[in-house]
């Protein structure tokens, strides 16, 4: 079952607050940028960049996705590896706050999501 009205507009507000911290400055942000989506129970996290040998084709690569499960009240979190699957983010696989979700993509201790 997808997010209410409600629960998107709030989970929108944080997204885009976590993402301005992390944008890079505006005039790089034709190059590289940040974005999000949210789809069913997922908020995921993407760069937004042209594709290096056809500039006028504009690529979003995915790096980190929070999926709440709502009978057990968590987020699950992942990240997407060389072979563009998701796979659970082992040193914090679960959380029951997407802030935590938010300050574990942003410190990326173990370079999953930023390199």
């Amino acid at each position: 079952m997808a997010f209410s009205e409600f629960e998107i507009k709030r989970y929108e507000k944080v997204v885009a607050g976590f993402l301005e911290k992390r944008r890079p400055p505006p005039h790089v942000r034709s190059q590289l940028d940040l974005g999000f989506r949210i789809k069913g129970q997922s908020i995921e996290l993407f760069e937004i960049r042209p594709r290096w040998n056809q500039p006028d084709v504009i690529m979003e690569l995915p790096f980190a996705k929070a999926t709440w499960v709502k009978s057990r009240k968590v987020w699950r979190v992942y990240w997407q590896r060389a072979d563009m699957k998701w796979h659970a983010y082992d040193p914090l696989p679960e959380t029951d706050s997407l802030d935590t979700f938010f300050k574990t993509v942003d410190e990326d201790a173990y370079g999953c999501f930023f390199g």
